[in-house]
């Protein structure tokens, strides 16, 4: 692949995360639920610390043409999903509010992510770029399960605060 166009990748990846960085952000200050805030500020950070390993890759690229190998000090993990998708998040979150807009327009933006870094991962030839979009595409696809569970919560809290049920 061209120069240009792996840097062009990696901009766009950088673009990517720091949108979704401002995103969560802008949710975390504006929603009035604690849970909600606590979520999309841990999901910013999380974005924050990828823009700086794409930022960090970028750099390398640029400055060698080569990817450094992966030192990642994290791994996708459910290790806040419990604090996270709890009956005090859906009990406060309105399945037609704010927030549960905001997870349904996160779930979008991350399946976004997924899709653009699983295809770089598959295409890419270099053993280390490989390792980037493979780390970064399953951190996304666990902040997707995030949201998916907490989307799937505040749909059945609706459907039985509205007697959908045929029972």
């Amino acid at each position: 692949m061209g120069e240009d166009k792996t840097l062009d990748i990696l901009k766009n990846a950088i673009l990517l995360e720091k949108r979704g960085k401002s995103f969560y952000a802008t949710v975390a200050s504006q929603t009035g639920n604690e849970a909600v805030r606590r979520f999309f500020k841990q999901m910013a950070a999380e974005e924050d610390s990828h823009i700086s390993i794409l930022s960090e890759q970028f750099k390398s690229y640029s400055d060698t043409h080569r990817f450094q190998s992966p030192a990642f000090d994290t791994e996708p993990s459910g290790a806040f999903a419990a604090d996270v998708i709890n009956a005090d998040l859906t009990e406060q979150v309105s399945a037609a509010s704010f927030e549960a807009a905001s997870i349904a327009a996160a779930m979008a933006m991350e399946k976004n992510a997924i899709s653009l870094y699983s295809r770089r991962a598959e295409e890419a030839q270099d053993k280390n770029e490989k390792a980037l979009y493979k780390w970064l595409a399953d951190w996304e696809k666990t902040h997707l399960e995030f949201l998916a569970a907490i989307d799937r919560e505040l749909t059945e809290k609706i459907w039985n605060d509205n007697n959908f049920w045929p029972f």
